[in-house]
């Protein structure tokens, strides 16, 4: 097994709440061979509260994490995936190395209307499909097939 520890970053627009469950989730989840890095094109000020809230009782520590834009991310990516609808890979800046992208939309809990607890099962549902979606990727195995990997990197978002 390789030692690598793959860098993967995860984009949305606001970067408060999809992209910010899935960076603590594949930091979880990836035991060390994958770690995890959110941000949007348009950040947020702060991460939405009722994200925060659906984390901390899944005992995730969103501590070092918030908003931050696409190009405070200087790391070299090895997989980007966009988790929104309106944040396209193509509106990304160029990244050193060669990553492997995906998008992996997520319906926008935030945009949710109703009462406090329809609001709050959206978040859970988002966070539902990210953890499904993450939990098949740390799985896969990261062969040198890319051709086979995109293939498979495009359909855990279907």
């Amino acid at each position: 097994m390789s030692d690598k520890i793959y860098n993967v970053l995860f984009l949305c627009k606001h970067n408060a709440a999809r992209s910010i469950m899935a960076e603590a989730l594949i930091n979880r989840l990836g035991k060390g061979r994958f770690k995890g890095f959110s941000a949007g094109s348009n950040p947020a000020d702060i991460i939405h509260p009722y994200t925060v809230d659906l984390m901390k009782n899944m005992n995730f520590s969103l501590e070092g994490q918030g908003p931050k834009a696409i190009d405070a991310i200087t790391e070299e990516m090895d997989f980007i995936f966009t988790v929104c609808e309106d944040t396209a890979i193509e509106d990304c800046p160029a990244f050193k190395g060669e990553p492997m992208s995906a998008n992996w939309a997520v319906p926008d809990p935030v945009k949710v209307e109703g009462t406090e607890a329809e609001k709050r099962l959206a978040f859970s549902e988002a966070y539902r499909m990210l953890n499904n979606r993450i939990s098949i990727f740390v799985n896969l195995p990261l062969s040198n097939d890319r051709t086979k990997l995109q293939n498979q990197l495009d359909d855990i978002g279907l």
